[in-house]
């Protein structure tokens, strides 16, 4: 008997769906036959597509596809029709039951939609989190190892989960979580090849080790935006039969810059597969243009139609099966003046191979931005499918951005420029190379729509019924609403009318014949009423209209609160009557209760005015709020170095602090404008060389001193800093020196090339930001560091030979670097001057541009 009930139940698994069938490459006509059939003895119906080849979505619940790659998929979305694959009817056959909608959509944003996760000895917060994600990406959790479990998270292979599946041989990968964390931060899947335990690849091979690129096949037919070649229309001896311009009108914009004989086979191809060619942008089904700036452009995107470039058309003839433009970034209209912000940038790439490659060097052209087969100092940045190549150790040198494919894909895509800090852009798996995930960028539609072809308000709107794709895309705005089906529609899928809210509310005409009948508003006053919409008609705090509801749902809700309460309630009223012993006992009970009870009482008493008071004498006796003392203004803006009043007493140095900015004078950080550098005597430190540069008058330490001890500002000028003893050390005057600083105004150096090789003593930050102080050309060079000089014949060079400078101390790591800088920089027809740091310290200290043979290297360090 319940073999007889249950088998009735699954008899009328599908009883409820109307499906349509998507065929493809992964969908043939076998295969479409076989699940009509298992459907429809379940209970299910089949709609067959029309004559066009359209889907019938106004009696449809479910679509079965594999690929997301047809006309109407948009609009499917748009009426909340679910898209599933075939493998949704195999799993809700298995079960009994419908399954889940999500686990089975063929949309390749849902990166993890094949997946059933079971997770083994991973932490619980590492478990919460990895769970969470995966759901949320179309994958789904399941605490035991069965048969349709497809990964296990294991940290290793000792678990008894993972022995299981070892043991049983079940087909489902057990990975660290290390792949999950790559896949999240990524927002792409990638191979779970080198995370496989229990020998993973991550774990086992140093990451610098090269790995073979592989091709992705989501830009197949899509490595360029302008290709110049078309297959012949004879494939293999027969005359190809194209069925994918069945019934559609075809534009050719004139800026496609086509060559006759290309043109024409092209509109032979069209015609022979039932299409038509047209002219007109209005009438058109598709249009097929290179620029995003043309009108007819314009004028069909805001129609709704089908536009794409030649790369697109040709990959439609080749494939003989529809795809969306929007879904590869080289089949649609590249802009004319590339991205904003593009325009300066030098690109390089690597670790990309194949048409990898290709694509990107288009993607880079089409940005606005050049590309360049080899790097050099001048490029701004690096995309790369790994961390590990000779470029990016020279990214790194010459501090080139380095970042992944993701960057520019998605710059392209939003039409701006994405910011460097998200982290998925510099994000590189160690054993993976992310060419795999290549091509999975999607543009968004409303974005396009924002930038490029908005509508305009002072224009009314078209005669033209627009599109089914317009009003698809129209039901998901803001302003509109759909009215609900009649008794008979199916299943809600009844094409609705739409109208305007906004237009209704300011009065305009509404045709009677559009109103619901008034049987049907009869069955509405029955019906649970739902949330009513708050539409502003120009009254800002108007209480929106709403039909009121029952009260029966939230007073039960009230009632159960309160019965959760009285045990409480109880406890509070029997401590209330709790008396006292001997007058004295716990604070509480009574002794609370009465007390509170009197403050409240002597509350409400004072609040109370007595008759015939005067309430403005008791707002007088109320005392003033004290002011809060208010710092004055900063007149005075000082750095100190070298000063050591303060040292090993930071409480001392709070209170002087304190008591300066009491007087208008503030201590600020180095980097920050002052007016007042202070010092104890003429030092050589990155503080004084810096602020010295920037034209801030040296003062000595005893100004600081008088203005904390005397509490008074005394006149800065009679503070100036004289230091005979280092003046004649250094060979300057430091009041010369100022002079000509605050003349210079921090350009002493402006225009001169300065390398710093890469392992001097102290490094190269403080050098760097001295030589940047005075507007530099401040340049690391290492033992990867390339040519940065442009080589230069001396009869193109008007000037003649200009001085070049290698910051370098002797160690024998940089005397390697001499011979390699002076080549060079003489094939730049230029003078190498290989000095030691002193050079630079003492130019800056004097603010005097001046050359002796004593720094060269040679001469400094023998």
């Amino acid at each position: 008997m319940a073999d007889q009930q249950e088998e009735e139940e699954r008899s009328t698994l599908f009883d409820t769906c109307t499906f349509a069938f998507v065929p493809g490459k992964d969908l043939t006509d076998n295969l479409i036959d076989e699940l009509s059939q298992s459907v429809i003895r379940y209970g299910g119906e089949v709609c067959a597509r029309k004559r066009d080849g359209s889907l019938p979505l106004a009696t449809i619940t479910h679509i079965v596809s594999n690929t997301i790659e047809f006309p109407q998929y948009d609009e499917s979305t748009a009426m909340m029709i679910p898209v599933v694959k075939t493998k949704w009817i195999s799993a809700s056959l298995a079960k009994g039951k419908q399954a889940q909608i999500r686990p089975y959509t063929p949309d390749p944003r849902m990166i993890f939609s094949d997946v059933m996760l079971s997770c083994a000895d991973i932490p619980d917060t590492d478990k919460d989190t990895i769970i969470g994600a995966t759901i949320a990406m179309g994958g789904m959790y399941s605490d035991h190892v069965t048969k349709l479990t497809t990964h296990i998270c294991a940290l290793s292979i000792d678990h008894p989960k993972a022995r299981m599946t070892i043991e049983k041989k079940h087909k489902c990968k057990i990975v660290l979580p290390h792949w999950f964390d790559d896949c999240f931060r990524l927002g792409k899947r990638i191979d779970e090849g080198p995370y496989l335990l229990p020998d993973p690849e991550i774990l086992r091979v140093p990451p610098e080790r090269s790995i073979e690129p592989t091709c992705s096949p989501y830009i197949e037919g899509a490595t360029s935006a302008r290709p110049d070649y078309l297959q012949p229309p004879e494939s293999l001896g027969r005359k190809l039969q194209l069925t994918v311009f069945v019934d559609k009108k075809i534009m050719l914009s004139e800026d496609l810059d086509m060559r006759d004989r290309l043109r024409q086979i092209v509109v032979d191809l069209v015609t022979d597969g039932g299409g038509q060619m047209t002219d007109s942008a209005e009438e058109c089904d598709w249009l097929v243009c290179r620029y995003r700036e043309t009108p007819e452009y314009k004028q069909a995107a805001q129609l709704g139609k089908t536009v794409g470039n030649m790369s697109w058309l040709f990959y439609l003839i080749q494939h003989n099966a529809w795809s969306n433009p929007l879904h590869r970034l080289l089949h649609y209209p590249e802009p004319k003046n590339g991205i904003p912000g593009f325009k300066d940038m030098k690109i390089s790439v690597s670790n990309y191979g194949g048409e990898a490659r290709i694509y990107l060097e288009n993607l880079i052209k089409c940005a606005g931005a050049t590309f360049t087969k080899t790097m050099k100092a001048d490029n701004t940045h690096l995309v790369t499918a790994r961390d590990n190549s000779e470029k990016c150790e020279a990214a790194r040198d010459w501090n080139i951005d380095m970042v992944n494919h993701l960057w520019i894909e998605e710059s392209y895509a939003k039409c701006e420029m994405q910011t460097l800090t998200v982290s998925k852009y510099t994000h590189f798996p160690p054993r993976t190379n992310l060419s795999e995930i290549i091509g999975q960028t999607f543009f968004d539609e409303k974005l396009l729509k924002a930038i490029y072809y908005p509508d305009d308000p002072n224009k009314p709107a078209p005669i033209t019924v627009p599109v089914r794709k317009r009003k698809a895309l129209d039901m998901t705005d803001e302003d509109s609403v759909v009215e609900k089906p009649g008794p008979s529609a199916a299943a809600g899928r009844k094409a609705r009318k739409e109208f305007n809210i906004m237009r209704d509310a300011d009065g305009e005409n509404v045709d009677m014949p559009d109103l619901p009948a008034p049987s049907e508003r009869r069955a509405a006053e029955f019906a649970t009423p739902a949330r009513g919409r708050h539409v502003r008609s120009g009254k800002e705090n108007e209480t929106p209209s709403t039909v009121a509801s029952s009260s029966r749902s939230a007073k039960d809700k009230a009632l159960g609160r309160l019965s959760n309460l009285a045990p409480d309630i109880a406890l509070y009223e029997k401590e209330k009557k709790r008396g006292l012993k001997d007058g004295h006992g716990p604070w509480g009970g009574k002794r609370a209760a009465d007390l509170i009870e009197r403050e409240h009482l002597n509350r409400r008493q004072v609040s109370s005015p007595i008759a015939g008071e005067d309430k403005e004498s008791k707002l007088e006796k109320r005392p003033a709020k004290k002011a809060k003392p208010t710092l004055p203004e900063v007149e005075i803006r000082i750095i100190l170095t070298g000063f050591k009043r303060w040292v090993n007493d930071s409480q001392k140095e709070d209170a002087d602090r304190k008591k300066l900015r009491d007087m208008g004078i503030a201590v600020v950080q180095d980097g920050q404008p002052c007016d007042y550098l202070i010092a104890p005597q003429l030092v050589r430190t990155v503080k004084f060389l810096r602020n010295l540069s920037k034209g801030a008058t040296v003062l000595s330490s005893n100004w600081v001193e008088q203005c904390i001890d005397t509490k008074e500002v005394p006149d800065p000028d009679e503070f100036i800093l004289k230091d005979r003893e280092n003046e004649k050390r250094f060979g300057l005057k430091l009041e010369t020196s100022m002079r000509r600083a605050q003349k210079n105004n921090g350009h002493l150096l402006q225009g001169i090339p300065i390398y710093c090789t890469a392992g001097i003593r102290n490094g190269t930050e403080s050098y760097q930001v001295i030589a940047e102080a005075n507007s530099a050309l401040f340049m690391v060079y290492g033992p990867r560091s390339g040519n940065t000089i442009k080589p230069t014949k001396p009869e193109d060079d008007e000037n003649g030979p200009e001085p070049v400078y290698l910051l370098s101390t002797s160690t024998p790591e940089e005397k390697k670097l001499w011979k390699r800088f002076e080549d060079m920089a003489r094939r730049g027809n230029m003078e190498p001057r290989v000095v030691a740091s002193d050079w630079l310290l003492d130019v800056v200290m004097k603010q005097e541009v001046s050359f002796d043979k004593k720094y060269l290297v040679t001469n400094f360090f023998s």
